[in-house]
């Protein structure tokens, strides 16, 4: 997510707390959010697949995923 769209959310979010919104910025309010979190979560495990543990005998294993379903 760029950094335009992070400014935007922030520029709704301190207009929300002085005003309401208008149902426009409401609705890219929710829509810029729902983007933040998917990249976010993108991000979030891109880096917990990189991560390796490391044994006594210094062999590498990566760590293995688990359903959260």
């Amino acid at each position: 997510m760029d950094q335009k769209k992070i400014d935007r959310i922030n520029e709704l979010a301190r207009k929300a707390k002085v005003q309401e919104l208008t149902p426009e910025e409401t609705e890219e309010r929710a829509q810029l959010r729902a983007e933040y979190i998917a990249s976010y979560k993108r991000n979030l495990v891109a880096s917990l697949e990189s991560i390796r543990v490391v044994d006594d005998k210094g062999n590498k294993t990566p760590l293995k995923k688990k359903n959260l379903q």
